[in-house]
């Protein structure tokens, strides 16, 4: 099983004829994803170089591909815009991959989505999300998957289906980094953990959903056993979500707190990796997650065998 999406998911792309949406729309393509159609205003009823229609609005590709989710590569000042446009059309799992958005957008599409209970906004400024399908031929990024879905920018390859997974296992992975999500996922794989979902929350601080709705998800899904979650300095998101680990998760958590040499007062390549107190620090947001019973790895190294100590996986079974 998987979270949020699937091989059946039916995806639209907002942006598609934009030069990031078509490249990425592309890619997704390519991976297996079901990807039915794209929304640019003003060229509804042509098609992009895919042959995927193209529609005016998301209204409109829903009511005729049926679409339950999107990914929007909207330009930033529109970007806002676009989760809510998406939202009021029915769209399930919204994805903004889009950086830059301005913050005050932000609020003001969350507050939207409040009117919206059955939408879900992953990001912005976000990779994504990726259920991984079948590797079914090939290796390396000419390999070829089935059943899988994949929502944003992620090199798709890297992942590895439950299926497919030497060891039997399989997790989530839920981060703030886009890299250092490529970076877990490719040290599971090669220790032959597989992966369920893996969610690129993005590092925005306002954002769609965060670290304890997910967890919360993977740990009610039968088929994830662990979970890799990845933080930074700024908020008190990951020590919440300690606490919520504590007192519900009865799966394996493992945690990567980035920006332990970050200085106060500095942002650190997020807008909302940023010192603003002691609670905020890299060694608080560690020190609490280990007190709540969180497996912490020290680097970005060790993720993958913190991962497979805490499941139980002997080192040898590589892929």
């Amino acid at each position: 099983m998987a979270i949020l999406v699937n091989g059946d998911s039916r995806v639209l792309c907002q942006g598609i004829t934009g030069s990031a949406g078509a490249f990425h729309t592309k890619g997704c393509l390519e991976y297996g994803t079901r990807l039915v159609g794209g929304i640019t205003p003003g060229k509804g009823g042509q098609k992009d170089a895919n042959g995927l229609p193209i529609f005016d609005t998301v209204a409109d590709a829903v009511e005729a591909t049926g679409a339950e989710a999107t990914m929007s590569f909207v330009p930033p000042p529109f970007a806002g815009d676009s989760i809510i446009e998406a939202a009021a059309a029915g769209v399930r799992v919204i994805c903004a991959i889009t950086e830059g958005i301005p913050t005050r957008d932000m609020i003001r599409a969350r507050a939207a989505l409040r009117d919206f209970p059955d939408s879900v906004l992953i990001g912005p400024n976000c990779p994504g999300i990726i259920t991984p399908g079948r590797c079914v031929s090939g290796e390396g990024p000419s390999a070829k998957f089935e059943g899988g879905c994949k929502i944003g920018i992620m090199p798709g390859y890297i992942h590895m289906a439950k299926a497919d997974a030497a060891s039997g296992k399989a997790v989530g992975v839920i981060s703030r980094s886009g890299t250092l999500t490529y970076e877990a996922v490719w040290q599971c794989s090669a220790l032959g953990i597989g992966q369920t979902t893996c969610i690129g929350i993005g590092g925005d601080p306002v954002k769609g959903l965060n670290f304890i709705e997910l967890l919360s998800m993977f740990n009610d899904d039968p088929e994830t056993d662990g979970v890799v979650m990845i933080g930074e300095i700024g908020g008190s998101d990951e020590t919440e979500a300690g606490r919520w680990v504590a007192d519900h998760m009865n799966k394996p958590v493992v945690s990567f707190i980035a920006g332990r040499t970050a200085p106060p007062g500095k942002r650190m390549g997020h807008a909302g990796a940023i010192i603003g107190g002691a609670d905020d620090t890299a060694i608080a947001k560690i020190e609490a997650l280990r007190s709540c019973g969180v497996h912490v790895s020290e680097s970005p190294a060790d993720l993958g065998i913190t991962m497979a100590e805490a499941l139980g996986v002997e080192a040898g079974a590589t892929v």
